[in-house]
């Protein structure tokens, strides 16, 4: 067990969080008379070719240095989303304290999404109305809508609606967040494709083109990351600990976002800051277990193992490492058996 844990079961649990999932019947409202967002299409559209275009005549014409680079921006730029935005901001996970926040939000710039505001607004809309007409990334709607779809569209009525009744009370406070948010454009055009281009042309003399096409790309892997999780997360997998969730536990997926694609875990636990109860792929984890050993990050919240156990048994699809079943026999399982 990481070092300055909160253990949390049902009772802490209810009435703490206004995005935990609700039992509100959604009824559809005008989806199909929604305009579409052209901004976002050229941006999605312009940054995917240069990236294409990257791979076809540019990949092989990169110094060494220049791969080791963005590989190092990629985890950069996506640990601002795993354990910023997402695990610290969207869903209070954990605590830090101002210099690990201001991190966080470097870190989260450097990644070229949106302000930090409307991306927790938007994730416990998420959580809240999962798979209903008011969730933004509504994976009914197919998969390509729920990858990147939803950005090529106008947010429906009912989503900008359930929008203003999520509490965000928490961020709109946070003075970090303000700055973050105030001076976002800026930010964003030097941590995201500034300085992440400028670097390699200085130090090692890399071609100023190819370098702004490897970012280029490093950009785009960071959105897709960050889209499979609204698409193959909530799609292609198995539901260990609630049949009822459409989000799933997806290896790739944990994978290629550090931990983050144990996705049904999530959703069935949402303050967990583990995202997982295995002892699998989770570099987000453990990058915040260090935080913590060194008093950055504090208050560290985890299910019980008890409350787990219940909700798998109850509610899982049986595939459950400890607590599934094998051909219809029920898993005998220590209940300690999580590694942490």
């Amino acid at each position: 067990m990481a070092t300055n844990t909160v253990i949390v079961d049902e009772n802490q649990v209810k009435g703490q969080h206004d995005y935990t999932r609700t039992e509100e019947k959604i009824v559809e409202t005008q989806k199909n008379h929604r305009g579409y967002n052209f901004v976002a299409i050229f941006h999605l559209v312009f940054f995917h070719s240069l990236s294409i275009y990257f791979l076809l005549f540019k990949l092989t014409a990169t110094q060494w240095q220049t791969y080791l680079w963005n590989a190092f921006y990629f985890f950069f730029s996506g640990f601002g989303v795993s354990a910023g935005v997402h695990r610290l901001w969207a869903h209070k996970t954990y605590k830090a304290k101002t210099p690990l926040k201001i991190l966080l939000a470097i870190c989260f710039a450097a990644s070229g999404q949106e302000t930090i505001r409307y991306w927790v607004r938007d994730h416990r809309i998420h959580h809240k109305f999962s798979e209903t007409e008011a969730d933004p990334y509504d994976v009914r709607r197919g998969f390509f809508y729920a990858h990147f779809g939803w950005l090529a569209k106008k947010k429906s009525p009912l989503v900008l609606e359930k929008g203003r009744s999520i509490d965000i009370s928490d961020i709109k406070s946070c003075p970090i967040v303000s700055f973050h948010d105030k001076h976002y454009q800026v930010l964003r055009l030097i941590l995201c494709f500034a300085l992440p281009t400028t670097v390699p042309v200085y130090f090692w003399g890399e071609d100023t083109w190819t370098a702004f096409l490897f970012n280029a790309l490093r950009f785009v892997l960071v959105l897709n990351a960050v889209f499979s999780l609204n698409s193959f997360g909530h799609s292609m997998g198995s539901r260990p600990y609630d049949t009822n969730l459409k989000a799933v536990e997806n290896y790739p997926v944990a994978i290629a976002t550090f931990g983050e694609g144990y996705h049904n875990y999530h959703h069935a636990f949402p303050f967990d800051y583990r995202t997982s109860d295995m002892d699998y792929f989770n570099p987000t984890m453990r990058v915040i277990n260090m935080f913590a050993k060194i008093g950055l990050a504090y208050d560290l919240k985890v299910a019980s193992p008890e409350m787990i156990k219940r909700r798998a048994q109850r509610s899982g699809d049986g595939t459950h490492v400890f607590w599934g079943t094998v051909g219809g026999v029920p898993v005998i399982g220590d209940k300690d058996c999580s590694v942490y």
